[in-house]
């Protein structure tokens, strides 16, 4: 058999990591209120200290229960900080204090709790972060209910929107995980009792989040994020083990300003979470435009940043066909699942085949596709034209000398009895010329209109007037006007490909350029 434990190089230079790196955060998990995290944490912090360790506490949350207040006992307490704020007195950790005093280990309870916007951290676990890269070790709580990922899942049992959430990198980069676990019946007993929430409230719990379904389900969940959590922090630690074991799943997840796009987004991080693999959000932008408005690029950037906060890497791509991207990309860098938004868009009587997954099982039959749920989807909305039907007083000179060139090579070839077919042709040729020399799309549709009636004006009789005697003549006008119509749009579209291939060049040549720079 392959020895495949560690050199004693390798110990070696792991004890001295431990010995140089910021402190450690031991996480007190629970998958509901009232289950003892507090308690089993100020039981913790009453082991460390008999074993001499100096411990304070620097933030607890007031329980009415007497016996977790007795484990106070003993333990110093550092003064909260008071801080008014709209008319009332919050008590908030004091992390300057903290700083001060500089323990080896300091308890800190809630760490999903908002602070008070005055305070330099939006989220505690922002002071618990700064107090672990002083080398400060943490003792700190969590509910299961407000870790990122879960936020849509545990929305989805208990009916509630958990608004405080903490990023999954704090859980799966803990030193310890200690879950607190209590039977559901045991806990609904408790609140029962009052030992949870005041009296008055109990009912009301129980009817909505302490079900016990929801309790045994928040358990479940509780039991297997800490499990995920165990094993990933050893296949970790152990690179060569954790190669034996599984062949890396890559599951990638496409990314949007949907207002709905968050969910998915977290549905694809638990998925690659529980496989242990790796976890990618592509971002197709399309070619011809950006985003609609502000509100969806700031929509754009929240899910981009929550895709970075669940240890997610963020693809930008540019391309029209949104499936064609994420097969060739999937083929590409080996993904091996692919998680997608259920669409509410109706299939097109142009299209069999319009809606992603669809396009993608013809694209990439082999590759495994998740649909997540989503009867919340973004209305439909139509595309954005008023851009593309900006004009140019420029554009409307170009025009003008096109076809005054035109004319005068359509009388002359006149003069000499050349047919009105031939010169039909020369007319299509001006508006082939503004397409490729004009911006926008209202120049190509004026030119073609205008490309008609200089024709009738000047070629058909009576000539010098806009009237047709023939009949026959309205199926020439039309045919000729949608020919100019096609052609200048065929031609909009090669050049605008054109620009962007030119774009693709130069990124590809700026980042082959940038590897080099790390290579040497």
């Amino acid at each position: 058999m392959e020895d495949i434990r560690p050199s004693p190089e390798e110990f070696l230079a792991r004890i001295k990591q431990e010995e140089t790196k910021a402190g450690r955060l031991k996480i007190f998990l629970g998958y509901a209120a009232g289950v003892g995290k507090t308690y089993a944490m100020l039981d913790a912090a009453q082991e460390a200290k008999k074993l001499g360790l100096d411990v304070v506490v620097g933030y607890i949350e007031p329980h009415p229960r007497p016996e977790t207040a007795a484990l106070l006992e003993g333990l110093e307490l550092i003064p909260t900080r008071k801080i008014n704020y709209k008319g009332k007195t919050f008590e908030e950790l004091d992390i300057d204090a903290v700083l001060e005093r500089k323990p080896e280990i300091v308890l800190i309870d809630e760490l999903a709790h908002t602070n008070v916007p005055t305070m330099r951290h939006v989220k505690r676990f922002g002071d618990v972060e700064e107090l672990l890269a002083k080398g400060i070790h943490i003792y700190t709580t969590v509910n299961i209910q407000h870790i990122e990922s879960l936020h849509d899942l545990v929305k989805e049992i208990t009916g509630v929107k958990v608004r405080e959430r903490i990023p999954d990198y704090l859980i799966d980069h803990a030193a310890q995980i200690k879950l607190v676990d209590i039977e559901p019946d045991d806990l609904i007993q408790r609140l029962k009792e009052g030992k949870i929430y005041p009296l008055k409230q109990v009912e009301k719990a129980i009817d909505y989040f302490f079900q016990k379904q929801n309790l045994v389900a928040l358990r479940e969940i509780a039991l297997r994020r800490t499990a995920d959590t165990i094993f990933h922090q050893k296949t970790r630690k152990n690179d060569s083990f954790e190669t034996k074991i599984h062949v890396e799943e890559h599951v990638l997840v496409g990314i949007s300003s949907s207002p709905t796009n968050a969910k998915v987004i977290r549905s694809a991080a638990r998925l690659a979470q529980a496989f242990h693999g790796k976890f990618t959000a592509l971002y197709v932008q399309k070619m011809d435009r950006n985003e609609r408005n502000e509100a969806s690029s700031e929509r754009l950037q929240q899910h981009i940043k929550l895709t970075e906060q669940l240890g997610g890497h963020v693809v930008i791509v540019q391309e029209d066909d949104i499936a064609a991207a994420l097969a060739n990309y999937s083929q590409i860098s080996g993904v091996t699942k692919l998680v997608l938004g259920r669409t509410s868009m109706k299939k097109k009587w142009w299209r069999s085949n319009s809606k992603i997954s669809d396009r993608l099982n013809d694209f990439v039959p082999n590759l495994a596709i998740h649909i997540v749920p989503d009867q919340e989807n973004e209305p439909l909305r139509f595309p954005e034209v008023r851009t593309q039907l900006k004009f140019e007083w420029m554009d409307m000179l170009k025009m003008l000398t096109v076809f005054s060139l035109a004319s005068f090579i359509s009388l002359s070839f006149f003069s000499i009895g050349v047919s009105e077919s031939n010169i039909i042709t020369i007319y299509i040729l001006g508006v082939l010329v503004l397409a490729t020399w004009t911006t926008g799309w209202m120049v190509s549709i004026i030119s073609s209109l205008v490309s008609v009636l200089i024709f009738n004006f000047l070629f058909i009789e009576p000539r010098f007037s806009f009237e047709a005697y023939h009949r026959d003549y309205f199926i020439t006008f039309l045919i000729m006007f949608l020919s100019g119509l096609i052609t200048s749009s065929l031609t909009k579209k090669v050049k605008e490909q054109a620009i962007v291939a030119v774009r693709k060049s130069y990124r590809m040549e700026v980042l082959l350029e940038t590897n080099r720079k790390f290579k040497y």
